[in-house]
């Protein structure tokens, strides 16, 4: 058991802690303004505010965790020795010299969001507008860099009552934009897309692989669920979870009908194999009554409650998309990261809850942030399979000298080895043998 001693506390407080202490190093704790109390404690103490109190472990505070309003903060980022840091603190004899906890707070409640920003065609948070990107720091785990720092500081401290350290998680997580490329479409769609390819895109070679696949002579290119469920159970101990795309046709949301029994057939066969969650559409975020709609639709189809989601295209915008979705009875979202750039949006890889920063108060909602997708890598960044594979590898690495949760996005098409996925299959493969935790 840990004590910590604050002169005040307040909810940004309170939850930094419980982000830190419960939710990141699982320690045990509690909380006191009392000095007397404090002194008079005889296990772990911790000190947090403008004076040390004993020989407890002791943060010098900055003002951001005492504050209730939402206003423009100077964080002044640092690297130290290969560490960066935010919110220096000065003075003597201190533990530590800057504030971790208003540190944490800043990134993982995505503090610089709720601030005035630019947006891009999507609607979405810029991440060349971030602090951990204009101060290269964004493919490090920083967070729970930080909260291994505190769990060292208490260790040698407290050595009798050191924190367990934590385990490597790795978390795989598909997205079904499209189950399939030319099954199941229906003849209009069909018609159509033949069409499209034949006299506007004239690609006769895509033409020729639609009638091979429709006359059964090959299999649809889009159709690997059974290939990653395959190399997921290679790797145990991991986890994986497929996001389905349920929304009404539309200019950025194709997928097969919710009404198509194959469909059906489709999820509920991958659901006796891993979690599926929603992939709210497109156009969930200016119609947030869509998110209940398509969160029933999966429920129907698979007869059981569905708690899990990802918005597509990653089109988050806080606070309101977490609200809609614990609205719509979402109790974990996996959409905190960016679409266009790899790493740790909110500076942290373990799962932590939403802290809606305008109504200043800790959420039941928790999140699981992403630190990689493919898409990004081969679209956004346009990496070879071979930069891929070292990619992957760097963040994976960072993730595990943490005891992080590694969690990535790959999407069903870009498997196929069409459409300019060549090669990537072989860059999947790696990646899922090089984040599988490690055996004893």
């Amino acid at each position: 058991m840990l004590l910590v001693h604050v002169p005040k506390l307040t909810n940004r407080l309170g939850y930094t802690l419980n982000v830190l202490l419960k939710h990141v190093l699982r320690i045990e704790f509690s909380i006191t303004t009392s000095e007397a109390d404090f002194l008079a404690f005889g296990g772990m103490r911790l000190c947090y505010g403008h004076k040390r109190l004993g020989d407890s472990l002791f943060i010098k505070s900055a003002d951001l965790l005492f504050e209730t309003s939402i206003t423009d903060q100077e964080p002044r980022p640092w690297c130290d020795g290969g560490q960066w840091k935010l919110f220096p603190v000065y003075g003597r004899d201190l533990d530590f010299d800057f504030d971790p906890l208003a540190a944490t707070f800043y990134l993982v409640s995505r503090y610089e969001e709720y601030m005035p920003h630019r947006e891009d065609v999507h609607g979405r948070f810029m991440p060349e507008d971030s602090l951990a990107f204009i101060h290269g720091f964004l493919d490090q785990p920083v967070v729970d860099q930080w909260a291994d720092m505190l769990a060292s500081a208490l260790a040698a401290r407290y050595p009798v009552e050191a924190p367990t350290p934590r385990t490597y998680r790795f978390v795989q997580t598909v997205d079904i934009d499209a189950a399939w490329c030319y099954l199941h479409k229906g003849l209009f769609r069909t018609v159509t897309g033949t069409l499209r390819d034949a006299f506007w895109r004239r690609n006769w070679d895509e033409v020729r692989l639609r009638y091979r696949v429709l006359a059964g002579r090959e299999p649809d290119p889009f159709d690997t669920f059974d290939y990653i469920i395959a190399h997921s159970e290679r790797s145990r101990d991991s986890y994986l979870i497929f996001f389905s795309l349920l929304a009404d046709y539309g200019q950025y949301d194709k997928p097969a009908s919710f009404h198509n029994n194959r469909h059906r057939e489709l999820l509920q066969h991958l659901c006796d194999h891993a979690k599926v969650g929603i992939h709210p559409g497109y156009s969930s975020l200016e119609n947030p009554g869509n998110v209940e709609v398509e969160t029933q639709r999966l429920e129907e189809i698979l007869h059981r409650t569905i708690v899990r989601a990802r918005y597509h295209f990653l089109r988050l915008r806080l606070p309101q998309s977490y609200r809609i979705l614990a609205h719509a009875g979402i109790r974990h979202d996996y959409t905190m990261g960016y679409a266009d750039v790899l790493g740790f949006r909110a500076g942290i890889s373990s799962t932590y809850p939403f802290y809606d920063l305008e109504r200043d108060t800790e959420t039941q909602l928790t999140i699981h942030p992403f630190c990689a997708m493919d898409t990004t890598m081969q679209k956004y960044l346009k990496l070879s399979p071979d930069e891929a594979v070292s990619a992957y590898h760097r963040l994976i690495d960072s993730v595990r000298a943490v005891g992080g949760t590694f969690c990535c996005i790959v999407h069903n098409q870009n498997l196929s080895d069409y459409f300019g996925w060549k090669g990537w299959r072989e860059v999947y493969e790696n990646m899922v043998d090089y984040a599988k935790p490690l055996t004893p």
